[in-house]
């Protein structure tokens, strides 16, 4: 479809959205109210760009019909002027509405799950596993977003087994979705005394968290087991059996919740756990049916999939789907994310418009 339909289309839209919005049938049913105007919203930006575009092609014919005329010399360099101004406002503006018309997946407005879990490497997988979590924390802080707790397995040093949380806010999915996979690092542990450079992993997981409407989950198909929780070193140690395990017994899938002291907050927090699971499988599903998108450029998400390496002696971080390199790995993990991300967003963007170049050719 040429770009001159897709805005007819949105247009034709934006028209109907504000034609039902002045509706009182529409102003009385706050579910479709807020519905209607959260698309409006959604096709604002796309519509002030159009309006913007299409003054620059009228002040361009206006130039011209000045060029057409020359009269006076200092009118005909002004009208040239004016010419070429109107012709670079109209191809940025066409770019820019070329980016948003590209479609954008849905979940990107939703808030996620994140774990972190130690991989290859022993011990010292499991304190990168928890300076990971430690920048992704710094990270969210820095961004306004709140996180919560779901689960937290620690070793002897300070490391992380493994660590999960929820993380909400505006568009989070949409800027940690890059984050899934296989995080490499290449340093001397503390743990070895001979100073040898030494390779180890940890996973990331980001799981756009399901809506309660988004899976269906029966009673019959969950085994629920109960177990005492403490923590780490024995801080803290619960007498009752407040821990969680659920086992979904058409799929497999265990999740285990020990962070809160009430089995109640417990369960309520491995059901959502468990139902952004199912969720994420019937998702990865569809891709691969698809086949093509999710795995261009940021990849399958899939843990095995490695995606960056953090090379502490050189202070380096690369991140390899995009051949990015950083010299600023310090930053980084003191959460200066938002390059890194920006690089990864730009670069995907280029991937659908040259998608979207190729379907239109």
């Amino acid at each position: 479809m040429r770009l001159e339909d897709k805005l007819n289309e949105a247009v034709k839209r934006y028209e109907e959205l504000s034609a039902a919005l002045s509706q009182p049938e529409i102003n009385n049913d706050p579910e479709k109210l807020r519905r209607f105007l959260s698309d409006q919203n959604a096709l604002e930006p796309l519509i002030e760009t159009y309006r913007a575009y299409l003054r620059a092609k009228e002040d361009e014919k206006g130039a011209l019909a000045l060029l057409s005329d020359p009269g006076e010399a200092e009118m005909f360099a002004l009208a040239q002027e004016e010419l070429k101004s109107a012709k670079e406002n109209e191809e940025r503006l066409e770019r820019e509405l070329t980016l948003l018309l590209l479609p954008r997946d849905p979940d990107d407005k939703r808030n996620v799950i994140m774990e972190i879990r130690a991989a290859a490497g022993g011990e010292e997988s499991a304190l990168f596993a928890a300076e990971l979590y430690r920048m992704y924390s710094m990270y969210l802080a820095k961004q306004g977003w709140k996180t919560e707790p779901i689960s937290r397995s620690e070793t002897g040093l300070g490391g992380l087994k493994e660590i999960s949380f929820t993380v909400k806010g505006t568009d989070v999915y949409g800027r940690l979705k890059y984050e899934s996979g296989v995080h490499r690092v290449q340093r001397v542990p503390v743990t070895d005394s001979q100073g040898k450079l030494q390779t180890s992993t940890a996973t990331v997981a980001v799981l756009p968290e399901a809506e309660d409407v988004s899976v269906e989950i029966r009673e019959s198909d969950l085994k629920i087991d109960t177990m005492k929780s403490s923590g780490a070193g024995g801080q803290h140690i619960n007498k009752t059996e407040s821990a969680i395990r659920i086992t979904h017994l058409p799929t497999g899938l265990v999740v285990e919740c020990r962070d809160e002291r009430s089995q109640l907050q417990n369960k309520e927090k491995a059901m959502r756990v468990l139902r952004t699971r199912l969720w994420q499988r019937s998702r990865e599903e569809a891709d691969e049916k698809r086949s093509s998108e999710r795995k261009t450029l940021i990849g399958t998400g899939d843990r095995s999939e490695k995606i960056r390496t953090y090379h502490y002696p050189q202070n380096r971080i690369t991140d390899h789907r995009i051949g990015y390199t950083t010299y600023n790995l310090d930053r980084v993990l003191d959460g200066d994310l938002g390059a890194l991300l920006e690089a990864l967003a730009v670069a995907e963007t280029s991937e659908k418009l040259k998608s979207s170049d190729e379907g239109n050719s």
